[in-house]
């Protein structure tokens, strides 16, 4: 994982930045950006101009298929 300012990274200039369907409307979720590379680049949607993680693919997608596994299911939010 790398972290950088996304206004500062030339891998972010032209990436398209998209919200899960399940996000809520009060801004509170994060955005996902595929890079050129095959890795994503993750956001805080309130905060657009701010830094940015950046994952290879081996790293997005062994949390992406750790997250469908339920790997994470102990830190959702009970009432959500």
């Amino acid at each position: 994982m790398h972290i950088d300012h996304a206004m500062q990274d030339p891998r972010l200039r032209d990436v398209t930045w998209r919200k899960s369907r399940r996000s809520n409307p009060s801004g509170n979720c994060v955005e996902l950006a595929e890079l050129a590379d095959g890795g994503v680049a993750v956001r805080n949607s309130r905060f657009p101009a701010g830094p940015a993680l950046l994952y290879t693919p081996a790293e997005i997608t062994a949390f992406i298929q750790g997250a469908k596994d339920g790997d994470f299911d102990d830190l959702l939010d009970a009432g959500a």
